[in-house]
């Protein structure tokens, strides 16, 4: 736990009591900080009791004595409309914080110089993070990983030198952090998404580029140029005077990193070197998964850690669960869970990844279905369809081979099946639904969990080494 001493002999409301509200609360309070805890949910409050904490309905309390008020990430702050929690800390000039901030004030206050990697961007956030976690697990680093992905941030060891902190960010996290400031700081690209929680994509892109504009003095800004919101940050920030890397997975660049055939290249005053291969790399396939190893080696190299150790880390990178996981291979046939991909979009970065897929898709659907899929379809051998969209997407195929399997267990029977008896070299069996779970799962995870006890119980199947 990181002690957040900045509010010591102060009293701090905390209002939403998840995962990352509670660890403030603790955070907090071991600080020497008092809490008052919030929440809308009663079964929340009533464990925050349960902990020790001090609970209140923060609409009949007074906020004169309140130094700040730590909202959770998921409460709004702004669109539709600000949380009335929030309104009443404006009402009473109370600052509203997020846990990101806590650990950024911890930071400057004990180690200013702890390496810092904050990284956001729309897509690909997630995978980033942990290939960045795992790189510097390999040089040697005392590694803590979380924010967005796994563990609150202040559930983590405290900033220090030698230990580096790699944090992934949502767009609600970087709104309640104002102070922001990584020693490297990394934006993906930016797409439209989260416009309920920013009012309008231009809002939500300026919010994304809080992360890479707040970099410290000498640290490093990695800007995916792939997009025009990115481009124009990347302009804006190097004409400020930032440490600007771009990256580029669709065009070589004149400064900066890019990938061609499969290499990492970087690029400075008309020199030009190798920075890795990722041919082979399983983990990472696919030009989505280009752009995340690319920024990762650029965080990598701003960190000074060496070409070999980088190339060794990206070849031993597991990649994450449900995201173009590998889960077993029987003769030719390789089994893939991608139960993350939950819209059509996710979904291309998967069938742009293959040859000769056996495509196990449906679900609860999606506004527009899989009709902008329609380019992928030559790579289909067969598709599987499961759930609520089975009859939408047989009619979107038309003409390509598919039949309606209802269930998992069906899909991945038949698609096993045919996959091995199609006697093709690299055939693939991807469950990447471009559809929500919520019609047969709980959530993705679990779709994808059960996805991967299947194949793992048909005989034959290997583990992917």
């Amino acid at each position: 736990m990181i002690p957040v001493t900045s509010f010591a002999g102060k009293t701090v409301a905390v209002f939403g009591l998840g995962g990352s509200g509670l660890a403030s609360c603790h955070a907090l309070k071991a600080g020497g900080a008092e809490v008052i805890a919030a929440d809308d949910n009663a079964e929340n409050v009533a464990k925050a009791a349960q902990a020790g904490f001090i609970t209140a309905d923060l609409r009949n309390v007074s906020w004169a004595n309140f130094a700040a008020l730590v909202l959770a990430p998921g409460v709004p702050l702004t669109h539709p409309v600000p949380h009335w929690s929030v309104l009443k800390a404006r009402e009473a000039g109370v600052e509203v914080i997020g846990d990101i901030e806590l650990f950024c004030r911890e930071r400057r206050r004990h180690a200013p110089n702890a390496p810092f990697v904050a990284i956001t961007g729309t897509n690909g956030k997630s995978t980033t993070t942990a290939l960045i976690a795992h790189l510097t697990k390999v040089a040697g680093y005392d590694t803590q990983m979380g924010g967005n992905i796994g563990t609150a941030i202040l559930s983590l060891e405290p900033p220090r030198m030698g230990r580096v902190h790699v944090i992934e960010m949502s767009s609600y996290q970087i709104d309640l952090t104002p102070s922001l400031d990584p020693s490297v700081g990394i934006l993906l690209n930016v797409s439209e998404d989260h416009i309920d929680r920013h009012g309008t994509i231009e809002h939500y892109a300026a919010v994304k580029e809080r992360l890479v504009a707040g970099v410290q003095a000498g640290g490093t800004s990695i800007i995916g140029v792939d997009d025009g919101y990115c481009r124009d940050i990347a302009d804006r920030l190097d004409r400020a005077g930032k440490n600007v890397v771009r990256i580029s997975v669709k065009n070589p660049l004149a400064s900066g990193i890019h990938v061609e055939h499969g290499t990492i290249v970087r690029t400075a005053g008309g020199a030009r070197s190798e920075v890795a291969k990722l041919g082979g790399i399983g983990s990472l396939r696919g030009q989505h998964n280009a752009q995340n190893a690319a920024c990762a080696a650029a965080a990598a190299l701003a960190m000074g850690i060496s070409l070999d150790v980088l190339q060794n880390g990206l070849r031993s990178f597991p990649g994450l669960a449900h995201r173009m996981e590998q889960v077993g291979r029987r003769g030719n046939v390789l089994f893939v869970n991608d139960s993350k991909g939950t819209n059509a979009d996710a979904t291309a970065h998967a069938l742009s990844s293959f040859a000769d897929i056996f495509w196990i898709a449906g679900g609860k659907p999606k506004a527009g279905g899989i009709t902008s899929l329609t380019s992928f379809f030559p790579r289909i051998r067969k598709a599987y369809l499961i759930g609520e969209a089975a009859q939408e997407f047989s009619g979107t195929l038309g003409s390509v081979a598919h039949e309606i399997s209802q269930t998992l267990d069906v899909a991945v029977d038949h698609a096993a099946r045919d996959a091995e008896a199609s006697g093709l070299a690299d055939a693939v069996v991807l469950l990447s639904p471009a559809c929500a779970s919520f019609d047969q799962y709980r959530n993705f995870e679990i779709r994808g969990t059960k996805f991967r006890e299947l194949v793992q119980a048909l005989p034959g199947v290997k583990p992917v080494v």
